[in-house]
């Protein structure tokens, strides 16, 4: 009997021990980041920041990183396409949809319009509220001022962005401009290859304003001065960041960003990367990127990742027809 009750303790254990090892396994052991822009962008802050928060969260063995310039994201969402690479995930945001809506033509010669049709969408993880900003030593404080100087002499002012025109730094510098009563496409908007070049155009005295992610300035801000986000209040993370709505220019927006496969992923590694991505959210390793760059959790699951990128293509159609760009 007591033979029996020591053989049934160490087949628990074992089982115990094999529960234990198997819960705590990674789901997914290696992921490699492709981010369609230069460093210091927003997209390369949000897969270097996921990347970090997975592995110091003990959910993700080993994370690498690839930035792949070119074409407003379209080089790297074409690598995607004509290689399907494994254990690869892409990361995107609001100008995979607006690239499909302008008719934006693919790095892959004859493939027309590349879109997050073309890709298999995983999840939405954050949102980041655009920004405009000056330079500390800049004579405008404010957002009127930089209006005020733009109706005395349009050519005074030149507006730098981390993407093509048409692409979301364009975009919510136009917005801020159409609700001072300015015509946008006629302000003068300077494109550089991500965030990081961006903001070194605007230091050096290339531009006069930035217009970019909230995210790719919280690093900066002893370099910058804020002086109007698109949230529709102030928030935590920024406190002295005014926003362009209290300062009488209507102007609220947040742009996503998510994570996408090849279009051959298969279903079980959507879902594990998915739910992956979920979970860290719940981790103090993932609050600490966040509340660092100011982001806005909007996590979206698969499908209803789906579902928002249909909603979202309508809403920003109609939006850009407004402002003229299409």
């Amino acid at each position: 009997m007591k033979n029996i009750k020591k053989i049934v303790s160490i087949l628990f254990s074992a089982i115990l021990l094999f529960s234990v090892t198997t819960t705590s396994s990674f789901a997914i052991d290696k992921l490699h980041f492709v981010i369609g822009g230069g460093a210091g962008g927003g997209w390369d802050g949000t897969a270097r920041g996921t990347g970090e928060a997975l592995t110091k969260s003990g959910m993700l063995k080993s994370a690498s990183f690839e930035n792949m310039s070119g074409g407003g994201g379209g080089k790297a969402l074409a690598f995607m396409i004509n290689t399907k690479p494994e254990n690869t995930i892409l990361v995107q945001s609001t100008p995979l949809v607006l690239r499909s809506i302008t008719r934006h033509k693919g790095y892959v010669k004859g493939s027309g319009v590349l879109s997050y049709k073309d890709v298999t969408p995983i999840a939405g993880v954050i949102g980041d509220y655009g920004a405009i900003a000056v330079a500390k030593n800049s004579p405008y404080k404010n957002f009127k001022d930089v209006v005020n100087a733009y109706k005395k002499d349009a050519n005074s002012i030149k507006m730098a962005g981390g993407s093509v025109r048409g692409s979301m730094d364009h975009l919510i510098g136009a917005l801020a401009f159409q609700a001072a009563g300015a015509n946008p496409n006629k302000v003068a908007y300077i494109p550089y290859d991500a965030g990081g070049k961006a903001l070194a155009g605007l230091l050096s005295g290339e531009t006069q304003i930035i217009s970019t992610g909230l995210g790719e300035l919280m690093g900066a801000r002893d370099q910058v001065r804020i002086i109007g986000i698109t949230a529709p209040k102030r928030i935590a993370d920024a406190p002295n960041a005014p926003t362009l709505k209290e300062q009488g220019y209507d102007v609220q927006f947040v742009n996503w960003r998510g994570f996408f496969g090849p279009p051959n992923m298969s279903n079980k590694d959507k879902k594990a990367i998915s739910n992956m991505l979920g979970k860290v959210m719940k981790t103090p390793e993932w609050e600490s990127v966040r509340k660092r760059n100011a982001w806005v959790n909007i996590y979206n699951s698969d499908e209803d990742f789906v579902k928002f990128l249909e909603k979202q293509t309508k809403e920003m159609t109609t939006l850009m027809k407004k402002l003229g760009v299409i």
